[in-house]
């Protein structure tokens, strides 16, 4: 019977194993790296992008709210400490800019002019999400910076009450005396400034014109307004008139016994 010879493991056979095994865990760890490089950093990073715009929609309610106090509640001050994640907080009034680029809401009854209102903004851009963020005569709105269109997600206060045929327009001012941009860690310091009230009844009813214009297409919410005015009067016969430029609608309300216009200044001290 034939017996195979036996094979003796010299020093360098016994490293070349050591070596294969440490090549292929070496290996292991860098493909695995290289995975969560590729595919989990750039999930990581949209997540918290998600997270920052979410933090900021909160925080744009919660400056709603403030302004309300100081409007409809007589509160003197108000001031709210935030964190300003992933983009910047703007001012966006005179002088930090040009009148022609604001919005203008014009109130009328088709031959008086009741109101020529031009709100500022406070406006929280993300570079990253590519979104916009903008508190904004009493509605916080949401715009993409890239393509068309744009989102109210907290509603301002005009209503009309049907017992009276009463239309209530309430219209806030953001204003500063300086330019002003956060990032990071900011408080947002606020005080009530001018206010002016308008109050005109007839009889018989008459209709009342509310043309909205946005000439800035970085500051165009025509499409948010559009959804809530439609939404909120069209019930009580309001309708849209054809655009007659970009970035301008009109709508008109007929029926109206009394129309009610309240102007509040808010004025932004410090961010």
């Amino acid at each position: 019977m034939l017996m195979e010879p036996l094979h003796w493991i010299t020093p360098d056979d016994s490293g070349v194993s050591e070596t294969i095994g440490f090549i292929l865990i070496f290996s292991i760890v860098i493909a695995g790296i290289a995975i969560v490089t590729l595919y989990g950093y750039p999930l990581l990073l949209e997540k918290q992008v998600g997270a920052d715009e979410k933090i900021m929609e909160k925080n744009m309610i919660v400056l709603q709210n403030d302004m309300k106090s100081l409007a409809y509640k007589t509160v003197p001050f108000k001031e709210t400490s935030l964190k300003i994640g992933g983009g910047s907080l703007t001012v966006y009034s005179p002088p930090g800019i040009n009148t022609s680029k604001l919005s203008t809401f014009t109130i009328s009854n088709g031959t008086t002019k009741f109101a020529e209102f031009q709100p500022g903004e406070l406006r929280y851009e993300s570079v990253k999400a590519q979104t916009d963020l903008s508190l904004h005569n009493g509605a916080v709105v949401m715009r993409p910076t890239i393509g068309e269109g744009s989102t109210m997600i907290a509603e301002p206060r005009w209503f009309y009450d049907t017992n009276k045929h009463t239309m209530v327009i309430n219209l806030i001012n953001i204003t500063s005396t300086e330019i002003m941009a956060k990032e990071g860690i900011g408080t947002v310091q606020m005080t009530l400034g001018d206010t002016k009230y308008i109050d005109e009844s007839w009889s018989p009813s008459q209709e009342v014109t509310i043309k909205c214009s946005f000439p800035d297409p970085e500051g165009n919410y025509t499409v948010a307004w559009d959804n809530y005015l439609m939404k909120t009067f069209e019930k009580y016969g309001m309708y849209r008139v054809a655009p007659g430029t970009p970035g301008e609608y009109e709508y008109r309300i007929p029926g109206v016994d009394e129309l009610v216009i309240k102007e509040y200044e808010v004025q932004i001290k410090n961010i």
